[in-house]
C-alpha cells in the first residue's frame, strides 16, 4: 500500500481529483480501481491524515470517505470539513457498512451528499459521483453568474434580497431617507474633445474611488448618470434618521478628499486642475423601491429630496458639500456650518435654505 499522500497515476492532471477515506486497504483498493480509470484518486487512511491533506492545500473536488475508523470517524471528518471555508464546499459520500436507517440520517446531519453501502455496486459508485461533480461544476457556474449579476446592484440590495427582505415583484414603500448626488464641474466641456477609451479610464478611475467612499459609510449608490452619482441612505437598512444623515455627509465630505488621488490619474490627459466635485444633499420622506415592469426593473428612490439634492448639487461651490435644512437640523452639533444665502431653486415655489460644512471641517 501506497503512502496516504500518493497521487495515483490515473491520466491526465485536468481530471477531477477524488480523495479515498478509509482505514482498511483491501476498500481503498476497491473504490481506486472503480474509480481511477476516470479521475485523480488520493487516498487517506485515517480522518486525521484527510483533513491534514486538506488543510496543506490539496483540496479534492469530491471526498468518499468511510464512518467507522478509528480515533475520528467520518461523521465527526464530515462536521469538520463542512466547518472549514475552503472545503465547505466539497460534496462528501460516505461509504459505509452501517445500514440502520438512523445511520443514514446522522450522515446527511453532518453534512455529507449522499450515502452508499457496503459492499459497493461499481456502476453505482460512478454514477454517483458523476453526478454530484456535475452538480458541484452547475453550482458553481451559478456562482459565478451571480457575481456578474450583483455586479449591476448595490451590495447593500444583493444582500438583501439574497435575505427576502426586498420583495421580487414591482413594488414599493415610503420611507425618511437621505439622498446624496454628486457631480464633476465642467466635466462634459473639459473632456469633449477626448476619445471614448481616454473617457472611459477617467470616469471610471474616479468612480471607482467615489464608490469605496459610499461602500465604507453604508450608503446605496443608485446609479452613475454620465459623471453624476445618486445615492441615498436609510434604505435597504438604516441606522436611523440622524444617523443616516451623519453618515451621509461625512461621505461628502471625504468624496472631496479623496479627489487628490484620483487627479493624479487626470494629469496624464492634462485634466488635473478640472476635478471640482459638487455634493448636494437632503433629507426627507420617499418613495423606494422596485419600479418599472416584471420583465425589468430597477430599484430606486423617487421624491421631493431627490430633486432637491440634485438641485442643492448644481448649487453647490465646487469642492463643497452643500446640504438642506432637514438634514442640516439633525447633523447641525456635528460641524461648523456656513449659511448660503437663500436659494432660487428650479421646481420649488419657494426659497430654499441651505448650509455648507465649513472648509475644513
Amino acid at each position: 500500500m501506497e503512502s496516504d499522500a500518493t497521487l495515483l497515476q490515473i491520466g491526465h492532471r485536468t481530471r477531477p481529483s477524488l480523495l479515498v477515506v478509509d482505514d482498511v486497504p483491501d476498500n481503498i483498493v476497491v473504490l481506486t480501481s472503480v474509480l481511477g480509470g476516470l479521475y485523480q484518486v488520493r487516498v487517506a487512511t485515517s480522518g486525521a491524515r484527510a483533513l491534514a491533506m486538506c488543510a496543506v492545500g490539496m483540496v479534492p473536488d469530491l471526498i468518499l470517505l468511510d464512518v467507522l475508523m478509528p480515533d475520528l470517524d467520518g461523521l465527526e471528518v464530515c462536521r469538520r470539513l463542512k466547518a472549514d471555508p475552503r472545503t465547505a464546499g466539497v460534496p462528501v459520500i460516505l461509504v459505509t457498512g452501517l445500514t440502520d436507517p438512523a445511520d443514514e440520517t446522522r450522515g446527511f446531519e453532518a453534512g455529507a451528499v449522499d450515502y452508499l453501502t457496503k459492499p459497493i455496486s461499481p456502476s453505482v459508485v460512478l454514477k454517483r459521483v458523476q453526478l454530484h461533480l456535475e452538480l458541484r461544476a452547475a453550482r458553481r457556474r451559478l456562482e459565478r453568474l451571480s457575481g456578474h449579476y450583483s455586479a449591476y446592484l448595490p451590495p447593500e440590495l444583493s444582500a438583501s434580497i439574497r435575505r427576502g427582505e426586498v420583495g421580487e415583484g414591482v413594488g414599493s414603500q415610503r420611507k425618511t431617507l437621505t439622498i446624496c448626488m454628486s457631480d464633476i464641474k465642467g466635466f462634459t466641456r473639459r473632456t469633449e474633445e477626448l476619445g471614448a477609451e481616454e473617457m472611459t479610464i477617467l470616469l471610471n478611475a474616479y468612480f471607482k474611488e467615489m464608490t469605496l467612499v459610499v461602500r465604507k459609510y453604508g450608503g446605496t449608490l443608485d446609479k452613475y448618470i454620465g459623471d453624476a452619482m445618486l445615492m441615498f441612505f436609510g434604505d435597504p437598512t438604516s441606522r436611523g434618521v440622524a444617523e443616516d444623515a451623519a453618515a451621509c455627509v461625512q461621505m461628502g465630505l471625504e468624496m472631496q478628499e479623496r479627489l487628490a488621488s484620483v487627479g493624479e490619474s487626470w494629469k496624464r490627459f492634462g485634466l488635473g486642475d478640472a476635478l471640482a466635485v459638487r455634493v448636494g444633499i437632503s433629507t426627507g420622506v420617499c418613495t423606494v423601491g422596485n419600479f418599472g415592469s416584471p420583465d425589468q426593473m430597477a430599484y430606486t428612490v423617487l421624491g421631493t429630496p431627490v430633486n432637491l439634492a440634485a438641485r442643492l448639487q448644481s448649487h453647490c461651490p465646487a469642492g463643497r458639500v452643500l446640504v438642506s435644512a432637514p438634514t442640516w437640523n439633525l447633523v447641525r452639533n456635528q460641524y461648523h456650518w456656513d449659511p448660503m444665502p437663500d436659494l432660487h431653486v428650479k421646481g420649488f415655489t419657494d426659497l430654499v435654505q441651505a448650509w455648507m460644512p465649513a472648509a475644513g471641517t
